[in-house]
């Protein structure tokens, strides 16, 4: 039989064990009509006294037993008399000599779970560095709010006294604690995010994000607390003061000689894309009138080695002279007109073969050629499309007699092949030819 089922005893009355508090983290019970501090009834436990924990709070009941102080947890919601069943460590005091119906002495203290506490707190300006520049120290403030609740109720008991627990006290250490982190975060931030302390105004949500994380962590460690949040309000920068003055003034002309260099490398990379894209433009031009192109050069190499070979006479190479004061022939100027000479030879014999190669080979089947500026003729000759040939070529086949009206001729575009003399374009290439001689009579 529990120590409660007799609900009524000499000198004793019924007492409800419960919390109205509106507002509270930790709040302790007294029993009605004691007067905290001045009688042995203010921890006082009734017999048939019942006991009322709202959803989201734990009432805690302690003890003071030989071998130590003992505590018992009830979690709400709960509302019933209180029993041996609720409470085990009663089962170990049964026997125990009542005095006036208290079978025994009790704190209960009841712990909101539920309760958000918000902790106002400020960093009195302190000065941090850019690793960049060691040298200015900038004031820098700090402002904000932290929120937190008590998570495990246990935890909390073994880091904190119940009794005589002050809530303002309380917030004071947290206060104290967040101000240490918080201070120690902003300063780290310039090296540790590379953050430059001219622009640490603007990173406000990367340092709370930073500051949040730390402080969550120490003060579940230290203090048996969750924090739901925190939120730096502002991070102020005393611009007034000589280093922040200083610091500005060297970033100034850091950030202006970065900015001309930044500008002169553009500056440069344009410049080197226009000549790029020049270049490219000259390229495709030339591979589109590539023949053109390689006449053109070798031409201009004829040209040279023309004006090399009538200078082999200034050169002495022809010169013999085997007088007594003579050298004889100038061998080293002979061979070397004569390397010119033999240059010129291999690329005008290179021009003709470009601009006759093509005659006698068929068109290669599967092989699209790039489009050629000027008009061209394929030939038929001895049964086989030769070609394709410019007019300035089939003008020259013309004279020469492998090219007549009666030839077979085609180009893109035509249905089939035809005569050359059918051809409005070819007509002119045989109207001009010279009649034959008349025989002499």
């Amino acid at each position: 039989m529990g120590l409660f089922d007799n609900k009524t005893k000499a000198g004793g009355f019924m007492d409800e064990i419960r919390c109205d508090e509106p507002s509270y983290l930790i709040w302790k019970w007294h029993p009605a009509g004691s007067q905290p501090g001045n009688n042995n009834r203010e921890n006082a436990i009734r017999w048939g006294s019942s006991l009322r924990v709202k959803d989201g709070e734990v009432a805690v009941f302690v003890y003071n037993q030989k071998n130590g102080v003992m505590q018992d947890y009830i979690e709400g919601p709960y509302d019933e008399i209180i029993k041996t069943e609720n409470l085990p460590v009663l089962a170990s005091i049964i026997g125990l000599a009542y005095d006036g119906g208290t079978p025994f002495q009790a704190e209960v203290y009841f712990i909101n779970l539920a309760q958000i506490i918000q902790v106002k707190f400020g960093v009195p300006f302190f000065d941090i560095y850019d690793p960049r520049f060691a040298d200015f120290g900038v004031p820098v403030a700090v402002r904000g709010t932290v929120s937190f609740r008590i998570a495990d109720y246990r935890e909390f008991i073994k880091l904190h006294r119940l009794n005589g627990f002050r809530l303002d006290d309380f917030q004071k250490q947290i206060r104290d604690a967040v101000i240490r982190y918080v201070k120690d975060t902003v300063a780290n931030a310039p090296a540790a995010n590379n953050i430059p302390v001219i622009q640490i105004e603007t990173k406000t949500a990367q340092i709370n994000d930073a500051v949040e994380y730390d402080i969550s962590e120490r003060l579940k460690e230290g203090f048996g607390v969750l924090v739901s949040g925190v939120d730096i309000g502002a991070i102020e920068i005393d611009k007034s003061s000589e280093g922040y003055r200083q610091l500005m003034a060297v970033t100034k002309d850091i950030t202006a000689t970065r900015i001309e260099a930044e500008t002169q490398d553009y500056v440069e990379r344009l410049r080197i894309q226009r000549e790029e894209g020049q270049y490219a433009m000259h390229k495709q031009t030339q591979t589109a009138n590539i023949g053109a192109f390689q006449v053109e050069k070798q031409a201009e190499v004829g040209v040279a080695g023309a004006q090399a070979l009538g200078q082999m006479g200034a050169n002495g190479a022809g010169d013999v002279n085997l007088s007594g004061g003579g050298e004889g022939f100038n061998m080293a100027a002979m061979m070397a007109s004569m390397a010119v000479g033999g240059a010129v030879g291999q690329n005008i014999a290179g021009a003709m073969n470009n601009m006759m190669g093509g005659m006698g080979q068929p068109p290669q089947p599967g092989v699209v050629p790039p489009p050629i500026p000027t008009v061209a003729y394929h030939v038929a000759t001895n049964g086989q499309a030769t070609g394709p040939f410019e007019l300035s070529v089939l003008a020259q086949m013309a004279a020469t007699g492998r090219l007549t009206a009666d030839s077979l001729v085609w180009k893109n575009g035509m249905a089939q092949w035809v005569k050359a003399g059918t051809v409005d374009e070819l007509k002119g290439l045989f109207s001009t030819m010279m009649p034959p001689v008349p025989p002499v009579e």
